[in-house]
């Protein structure tokens, strides 16, 4: 098979959904020292994680293996001599990992479009090397679909350095990526920007972690030198092992898996109207969209990061953006970091699920670990100055003698090493640092209003007994709907207990009509996550969310937090006619429009009612309408109401693909939602709040008989 990654969608299959379960590692230096001692740890962690990584049917085919080292200048200066490349000095040129086509038609094409854009955006292309490679140890599947390896050598010749530097080699291979789609290139042959940078390089692959020297000889060179070693042994349980999906990636390795990964992608690509930034200026259209969809979720994360760090932000400043602890409950929190957390809410979203995570930009080296602490992150540091941190214990051989403190990060909690002064910065430190940077506490106090602080809206009146039935009618409330489901919670506050599995038939195969949501299963995760407990965990979970317009997600200001705080997604009726009734003035200035989601069966049909609604949607966001509330309310025997689901769910896709998602929020008024399955599939598909009216009234009138 000669085939680049996983297979296209088809089926039930489709490749967004993949998932993958590692180790992961790094040793750093504590005393600024750099040597061919850390590719050597980096290789023997890599060795003894290879228990965490996998191979298929062929033994000698690995899922994935990868170092990421500090660019080493001595190894490149001697090598590029030797075929006539002139290296300017440490920091003034990048130096490109690249994964080209076998087919040298379609490398040609690649490297000429490349050397292109180089030349394009002010750099200068100083040479290519062929990286030394032996494939006489990997597998047939491996081999079939191995790329050509080279390094392109970039020297800047506006004299940029740093981090400026970095972000213009950043735009470099953003263009490249975008711009390499119209090579038409089959999926047999493969482009891929492994690493570029003027700080660290990456050597990575479909091998396993034994075939990591063999393959790459550089790897043994004594001039290879670094400061540190991240290092990666890829799992990837029940997806597809590739060449370009292997970590490190080019600022993270992660073990674990985000959940939440779809929400991301659409929330970001949502977001990227709003986009405007002093750093990337004219350069910004360039780098989107910021996701690549077709990687893995670690890649996403990491693209994600990547440009929140070239934004202007630091990576840890980022990491607690995109990896928040557990704040909204904490008591010991202080003001300034809960400030801090809940002000970046109004901006995005977590990408939640378990993770470790180690990270760098070739300064700084550290480790971030999920909310609920579900992948494992030990550190040891020793008494030669070294630091090592990994999934797991015994990664490399260090007498008991040696070891001056070890330890495990804690569940949310993050550290960072300073490479070339060789500085530990705590958990604390870094977070007290972040969250005094601006007024955080003062632009929430300034703009995010309390659902409770808002006027009282119109009273509206209770359903008549043979109104409620006739809406009970329409919506398919059942028996059962009222005596298992519905009034257990109301009496309780809690979803009726059941069995562990489930006996019902797939609506799919079922002859009665059922509800949308009965068409979607709950998806469990896919690798090792164990069950939440949310007593136990209440400290870890929040159901609190926010309506209104987001702010520009690359500049921050404290406008970013005008919006409405709700401390459940469930809103009673009078809390909604509190949001019915905003007409843009007031505090806030928030306005709101009703959408009907009823149609007439016989003279519109359900297309047709669709189309209206998402048009009506278009035209309420441009007229400035912060909130939009999808009502079916006003249902009758006349008129049938659009499932709840797919009326939000249309809505919030046709906003993202127009590029208005970000600037209103989305309210479900329904009769449909009763069960909590019902709510989470609402939300998860882009509903802000629910209001189950009748599910509500249907409550009064069993308590008033």
């Amino acid at each position: 098979m000669n085939r680049q990654g996983p297979p296209d969608k088809q089926g039930l299959y489709d490749p967004k959904f993949e998932h993958d379960s590692c180790g992961i590692g790094f040793v750093v230096d504590l005393k600024g020292r750099v040597s061919h001692e850390f590719v050597e740890m980096g290789v023997e962690m890599l060795l003894n994680l290879s228990h965490r990584g996998a191979c298929g049917c062929e033994e000698n085919t690995g899922d994935g293996a990868g170092l990421l080292l500090q660019l080493p200048h001595s190894f490149f200066s001697s090598y590029c001599l030797d075929l006539g490349i002139q290296l300017p000095a440490k920091g003034k040129y990048g130096v490109g990992m690249i994964f080209l086509p076998e087919d040298s038609k379609y490398r040609l094409k690649c490297e000429t479009l490349l050397e292109k854009v180089v030349v394009e955006e002010g750099q200068e292309v100083l040479g290519w090397r062929s990286v030394p490679v032996d494939d006489s140890l990997l597998g047939p599947t491996a081999k079939s679909c191995q790329p050509v390896i080279r390094q392109i050598f970039i020297g800047s010749n506006q004299l940029e350095s740093g981090q400026k530097f970095e972000r213009r080699l950043y735009i470099i291979r953003r263009r490249i990526e975008n711009l390499i789609q119209s090579l038409d290139i089959p999926q047999s042959q493969i482009f891929y920007v492994a690493s570029l940078s003027s700080r660290t390089i990456v050597y990575k692959g479909m091998l396993r972690a034994d075939q990591m020297t063999s393959f790459y000889p550089d790897l043994l060179a004594s001039s290879m030198e670094t400061g540190f070693a991240m290092v990666h042994s890829r799992f990837s349980t029940n997806t597809f092992p590739s060449w370009s999906r292997a970590h490190p990636y080019r600022y993270i390795c992660h073990n674990g898996e985000i959940n939440t990964l779809q929400g991301n992608i659409n929330w970001m690509k949502s977001r990227e109207t709003l986009f405007k930034s002093d750093l990337l200026g004219k350069h910004l259209p360039k780098i989107l969209p910021v996701i690549d969809p077709k990687g893995s979720d670690s890649s996403m994360f990491d693209n994600t990061l990547e440009m929140l760090f070239m934004a202007g932000r630091s990576l840890p400043h980022s990491l607690m953006m995109m990896i928040p602890e557990p704040w909204n409950r904490d008591p010991e929190m202080s003001p300034e970091r809960r400030a801090f957390y809940e002000y970046h809410a109004c901006l995005m979203e977590p990408w939640d699920g378990p993770a470790s995570i180690a990270f760098t930009d070739g300064l700084y080296v550290g480790a971030v670990l999920d909310r609920n602490g579900l992948r494992p992150a030990r550190y040891y540091i020793t008494t030669e100055g070294q630091m090592i941190m990994s999934s797991e214990v015994g990664v490399l051989d260090i007498s008991p003698q040696k070891v001056q403190l070890k330890g495990r990060l804690q569940p949310g909690r993050m550290l960072l090493v300073d490479i070339k002064k060789g500085r530990i910065f705590s958990d604390k430190e870094l977070k007290e640092s972040a969250s005094k940077a601006k007024p955080y506490g003062k632009w929430i106090r300034d703009h995010l209003i309390p659902l409770d602080n808002l006027p009282t809206g119109e009273n509206v009146k209770m359903l008549e007994p043979a109104h409620l039935r006739l809406l009970q009618q329409i919506f398919g409330y059942t028996h059962e709907d009222l005596t298992l489901l519905i009034a257990p919670m109301a009496n309780s506050g809690n979803e009726m207990i059941g069995s562990m599995g489930t006996d019902t038939p797939l609506a799919l195969l079922s002859e009665r009509p059922q509800l949308l949501y009965n068409y979607f299963k709950q998806l469990f995760a896919q690798v090792t996550n164990p069950p939440v407990d949310a007593i136990r965990e209440a400290l870890v979970m929040s159901i609190r969310t926010n309506l209104g317009s987001e702010g520009n997600l690359l500049n921050p200001q404290p406008e970013s937090a005008r919006q409405i705080k709700l401390l459940s997604p469930i809103v009673s009726r009078d809390e909604l006619e509190k949001l019915r009734c905003l007409n843009g003035e007031g505090q806030g200035g928030f306005s709101t429009a009703v959408l009907p989601t009823v149609f007439k069966v016989e003279e519109e049909g359900l297309e047709l009612a669709m189309k209206q609604l998402c048009h009506a949607a278009s035209k309420a966001v441009t007229k400035g309408h912060q909130i939009l509330i999808l009502s079916d309310r006003s249902v009758d025997r006349t008129t049938a109401p659009i499932p709840a689901l797919l009326a939000v769910a249309g809505v919030h896709h046709h906003l993202i693909r127009e590029g208005k998602r970000a600037f209103t929020s989305l309210i479900i008024e329904s009769g449909e939602p009763r069960e909590i399955h019902h709510f989470a599939l609402l939300i998860g598909y882009g509903a802000a709040a629910v209001s189950p009216y009748l599910a509500l009234e249907t409550i009064t009138d069993m308590t008033r008989d």
